[in-house]
């Protein structure tokens, strides 16, 4: 769907009926791509597992973006302005929220699996966690930056949970891991993972709809017969969702089948998770600091422009 459907610009095209029309002839592709890897070779599957690895990671940079630009877009819609004097009230209490939120978690994390003095990764995890929301609320509120604490907050929130969800994913050998994966726990095993497969998906629709976040030219006029969205990011985005769930089903590892009910546990899913979570305090921190940094530039380059011009009068 990605190469047909790539670079697909009017509605009245042939392209733009094959992306929303003819469901019962996609239907059988589908069906039909779904029974034939059962006759694949093992090494062809092999092949692909090592490139969907790299996919799925491309898909969680993409969805941090994605997420970052809509955690800005609604704390621009909620910042206080003249016209609406109720969105300062409103901005205020979400972010209140959001902040009381984190710190719950964070406690909570502390002590559910912090429970011995020897559980360093997981303290190394819990602290650096709060470090970053510290670090974020700083740059947040800096008088150069002041974006507020409401987009802080949501992010503050959205690491923690990234953070919590890092720490589940540890083997249930795991000494400091307080979750016992047992047959009694099979049911919110299967709850959280219907739970993450529905907020990945509804991250696989945003991201592929939101191209003008990864666009470097922001400045191209719309057409009235131009297609509403990118057609073939929105399939690329989803062919590496699809590779972020196939990593989710096997716990990352190529190497070893996954047992009964560890869905998206293993050390490997812990790190992929982790390192997600930095970069996404990393990505967010930087989305606040360029702007001040481009500013600062273009003042310099003007008061050199400034100074040279004053050395050249008589």
């Amino acid at each position: 769907m990605f190469l047909a459907t790539f670079n697909t610009s009017k509605l009245y095209g042939a392209r733009n009926k094959w992306h929303s029309r003819y469901w019962p002839f996609k239907i059988f592709i589908l069906i039909l791509s779904m029974l034939l890897p059962f006759v694949f070779p093992s090494d062809y599957i092999q092949l692909y597992g090592e490139f969907a690895r790299f996919g799925a990671g491309v898909f969680l940079l993409l969805q941090l973006v994605s997420v970052i630009e809509f955690i800005t877009w609604w704390n621009n819609y909620w910042m206080p302005d003249e016209e609406r004097k109720q969105s300062c009230f409103f901005g205020l209490f979400m972010s209140t929220i959001f902040y009381i939120a984190s710190i719950c978690g964070i406690i909570l994390m502390y002590y559910l699996y912090t429970s011995r003095s020897t559980c360093y990764l997981n303290i190394f995890f819990i602290t650096w966690t709060a470090i970053l929301l510290l670090v974020m609320m700083a740059i947040s509120l800096h008088s150069k930056v002041n974006r507020g604490l409401l987009s802080s907050g949501i992010m503050a929130s959205y690491v923690v949970f990234l953070c919590w969800s890092a720490i589940r994913s540890e083997p249930a050998d795991a000494k400091c891991n307080s979750h016992e994966q047992t047959g009694n726990s099979d049911w919110t095993t299967i709850l959280s993972f219907l739970i993450a497969i529905c907020a990945i998906v509804m991250a696989t629709f945003s991201t592929g709809i939101d191209s003008q976040s990864f666009q470097f030219r922001k400045d191209v006029v719309q057409q009235e017969d131009d297609v509403p969205y990118n057609y073939g990011f929105f399939h690329l985005v989803f062919s590496l969702g699809a590779m972020y769930f196939a990593m989710l089903f096997i716990s990352w590892n190529l190497q070893k089948s996954a047992k009964m009910w560890s869905i998206d546990i293993g050390w490997t899913s812990t790190w992929v998770k982790i390192v997600n979570e930095w970069f996404a305090a990393a990505i967010y921190s930087w989305k606040l600091i360029a702007p001040v940094l481009r500013q600062n530039k273009v003042m310099n380059h003007e008061e050199a422009g400034q100074h040279t011009n004053d050395s050249n009068l008589p």
